[in-house]
């Protein structure tokens, strides 16, 4: 009996490592691009920065950052997030 707990100890120790080890390869392999991107919306502009998977993930975010500061309300934000970026910088 001593030995089947020695087992399920040792299997849930492994079991904790890998999932732990995949969750933050999964967590840093989300973050290669880094952009700046600035929004102009009703005369004003804001800037933010954000990382993302792919590129387009990355700009999509820093978008969304700058309409929720630049828009109010829903339908502002949706329309200031259906317009071009004023200028995208990628960071390295």
């Amino acid at each position: 009996m001593a030995v089947n707990k020695l087992q399920l100890r040792l299997i849930m120790v492994v079991g904790a490592v890998v999932l732990v080890t995949v969750l933050m390869y999964s967590t840093f392999e989300q973050n290669h691009n880094e952009y700046e991107v600035c929004m102009t919306f009703k005369g004003a502009l804001h800037c933010a920065n954000a990382k993302g998977a792919t590129s387009a993930d990355a700009i999509r975010s820093a978008q969304a950052i700058d309409c929720e500061m630049l828009a109010n309300g829903r339908d502002e934000n949706m329309v200031c997030l259906d317009s071009p970026p004023s200028s995208v910088r990628e960071i390295k």
